[in-house]
């Protein structure tokens, strides 16, 4: 049974090289356009479902990728079987099961399947700190119970993902943070859109780049009674003037004088939450990295992190008469040769 090609690039009005960042910031523009509670034309809720389908498959590497396959000279319009190389897929065309109709016969002969709400987009954000992921479940929901192959609930909700920024500080003594969330919805019609949330998080000391925090139940709404998905925060550390962050240590330079190289001194580091003596030792070397133990980030098990000082000399700019007097008759009576 042959359909309709899609052009999934034109419905978004991006190229077919469009980055992930451009594919969902016209989706987005064009989601808000069209949705059939916000906007006059007759045809929005139809566009609105057209512009849900394709960013359903661009946003996914894989089924973008098999999308893309078809190659450039497909057009619009033009009837469409599956070329060679999707043999092992499902193709499906209506019949039991659909909800609402979701996706196209064109989407189901690419990827098999249905959708168990029209249109869902899939995505959120929260406000200022990046984007919601995907949790890998096919079409939006993840079945909890029930046959294979209806539409008939129970349905988990889909896990989302988002980022938030917080500072070394924030990291290294837990943090209370409010978030605002842009989450999918679906009213019981099948139109989906966007809804609003606000969040109180506690951020917990030990987290660092790349932590995640799992708040239970505030992912995507399940469906049919089924539950609700889980909210992952991934943490983004702030970037610090002091410190840079490598997992639970940190990192940071200091400044010495070539005699405090030569001859070793104890200098001041600040830490995190004070300040420590650092012993340097005699013959101490330009780039030469010291530690110390657990004066980094803490670890929500185990012992914190490393403060980890790389040592810079630091040669005078200029030099009064004695200094100059003083570098010339060291140079004279040394027999240190750093060249060999």
């Amino acid at each position: 049974m042959p359909v309709k090609f899609q052009d999934y690039y034109e419905t978004l009005g991006v190229d077919r090289s469009a980055t992930q960042q451009q594919i969902q910031k016209a989706y987005r523009k064009l989601a808000r356009k069209y949705h059939p509670d916000v906007s006059s034309e007759s045809d929005s809720e139809e566009k609105f479902k057209q512009i849900n389908e394709a960013y359903e498959v661009l946003r996914d590497s894989e089924k973008r990728k098999k999308y893309d396959r078809l190659g450039a000279n497909w057009q619009a319009g033009q009837e469409f079987t599956p070329p060679p190389g999707f043999e092992g897929f499902e193709f499906r065309f209506g019949g039991p099961g659909r909800a609402g109709g979701g996706f196209s016969d064109f989407f189901e002969a690419l990827f098999g399947g249905g959708s168990p709400f029209a249109g869902t987009g899939g995505f959120g954000t929260t406000r200022g700190h990046g984007d919601f992921g995907r949790s890998g479940a096919p079409f939006g929901f993840d079945r909890a119970s029930g046959p294979s192959g209806t539409a008939a609930g129970p349905y988990r909700g889909r896990d989302q993902e988002a980022e938030i920024e917080i500072s070394i500080q924030e990291a290294a003594q837990g943090t209370a943070k409010t978030i605002e969330l842009e989450i999918p919805s679906s009213s019981p019609y099948g139109s989906s859109g966007l809804s609003r949330k606000n969040l109180q998080v506690r951020i917990p000391k030990g987290v660092t780049n790349g932590s995640r925090v799992r708040l239970s139940g505030q992912g995507e709404k399940g469906v049919g009674g089924g539950p609700n998905g889980d909210l992952f925060l991934r943490i983004r550390l702030r970037n610090d003037p002091r410190y840079t962050v490598d997992g639970h240590d940190l990192r940071t330079r200091v400044d010495i004088a070539p005699w405090e190289a030569a001859l070793g001194t104890e200098i001041q580091i600040p830490t995190l939450d004070s300040s420590v003596k650092m012993k340097i030792p005699q013959g101490t070397q330009s780039g030469q990295t010291l530690r110390l133990r657990g004066k980094g980030l803490p670890r929500t098990k185990g012992a914190p992190g490393d403060l980890l000082v790389t040592v810079d000399v630091a040669i005078p700019m200029s030099l009064s008469d004695r200094e100059r007097q003083l570098f010339e008759q060291l140079a004279s009576e040394s027999a240190f040769r750093p060249r060999r």
